[in-house]
């Protein structure tokens, strides 16, 4: 682990163990300032955003740590989504998202469903590029479907852009963290 380079502040790479170092809070990569929260990490990873190894501790005083727009998605909708949609057979709205290798479909009930890292999430996506505290949404007794950014350090993006809230329509794309959450109104 490096200590100081130069006059920088202290910068880690990847590989370095900082689950053993006591951190709380985030590093945010040197090159795009993607935040990791240290909370899940034990070793650390290559920054999923752009792939960079460098590291530096994020300041409470900074302000938002992504400085560029959400990373690209794909340009069709994924094979195991199409096969979730032919599933379904109760009308409702739905979120869909792949994790740990496999595609994962949940029935959206009435009222707020929070979505984060904590193990007090609705739905819970263990990643270090998920706040614990990420995302909710929320179904109102009218019908309507929004999401809204839960004070997330990454930021909440629908369909590329990030959002404080959204209205949410059938083929909308959230993404949380590394992930891609896709919305079924059936």
């Amino acid at each position: 682990m490096n200590a100081l380079i130069g006059n920088s502040p202290e910068v880690h790479e990847t590989g370095d163990n900082v689950g053993g170092l006591g951190f709380v809070g985030s590093l945010i990569c040197v090159e795009c300032g993607y935040a990791l929260s240290l909370g899940a990490i034990e070793d650390l990873p290559r920054c999923p955003a752009c792939g960079g190894a460098q590291f530096k501790r994020a300041s409470l005083f900074d302000q938002p740590t992504v400085d560029s727009d959400a990373v690209a998605g794909p340009e069709h909708e994924p094979e195991w989504l199409q096969r979730l949609r032919g599933d379904i057979d109760t009308a409702g709205p739905y979120l869909a998202f792949e994790y740990r290798g496999g595609p994962v479909l949940v029935r959206v009930e009435e009222g707020w469903t929070r979505i984060g890292r904590s193990g007090a999430a609705d739905i819970r996506l263990d990643d270090p590029t998920v706040s614990r505290r990420h995302a909710l949404v929320v179904l109102t007794p009218e019908g309507e479907f929004r999401a809204l950014d839960d004070r997330s350090l990454n930021g909440l993006f629908v369909n590329g852009e990030q959002v404080e809230w959204a209205l949410l329509s059938d083929g909308d794309e959230l993404e949380i963290g590394r992930y891609r959450v896709h919305v079924i109104l059936s």
